[in-house]
């Protein structure tokens, strides 16, 4: 009796087009990102760090779905280029606090035209982008046990 394989056919996994769209638009942003000598991840978080301009780490990985292991090296090499700077809370010595600088928040003058540019190359309605995005915040939240 042969076993019915239907469902690991590639065709039929909803996580490979998410997968490969990822890779695309990560490749889209790093045409833009050269300029901003920044990587994908880092430019996350410095979108975070020019919303919050300071947030203590931790805080920060959540929001950017990161661990510490990733998270610490792309703020050491954000910290190189000048882009941030961490420090303690002097209120709390066990909370480590980054926050952008000077020459850091001069970098959303160049990042500000970066959003167009993806909307253009993925080519989806407003209506259209907003209902995917909550579609994937959605199931981000079932993943990571968020959901009501």
């Amino acid at each position: 009796m042969e076993k019915n394989y239907e469902a690991l056919k590639l065709e039929n996994q909803v996580s490979f087009p998410l997968y490969a769209c990822a890779k695309e638009v990560v490749k889209i942003y790093r045409n833009y990102l050269e300029t901003l000598n920044l990587t994908y991840t880092q430019y996350i978080t410095m979108l975070v760090l020019w919303e919050e301009e300071k947030i203590n780490v931790k805080e920060l990985g959540e929001k950017l779905y990161l661990d510490s292991g990733t998270l610490t090296p792309v703020l050491k090499s954000l910290e190189t280029k000048g882009f941030v700077k961490r420090y303690r809370y002097d209120k709390d010595e066990r909370v480590l606090l980054v926050e952008a600088t000077q020459q850091g928040l001069e970098l959303r003058e160049t990042a500000a035209e970066i959003p167009q540019s993806l909307d253009c190359c993925i080519n989806l309605g407003a209506g259209e982008a907003q209902n995917f995005y909550n579609t994937l915040q959605k199931i981000l939240s079932h993943l990571k046990g968020e959901e009501d």
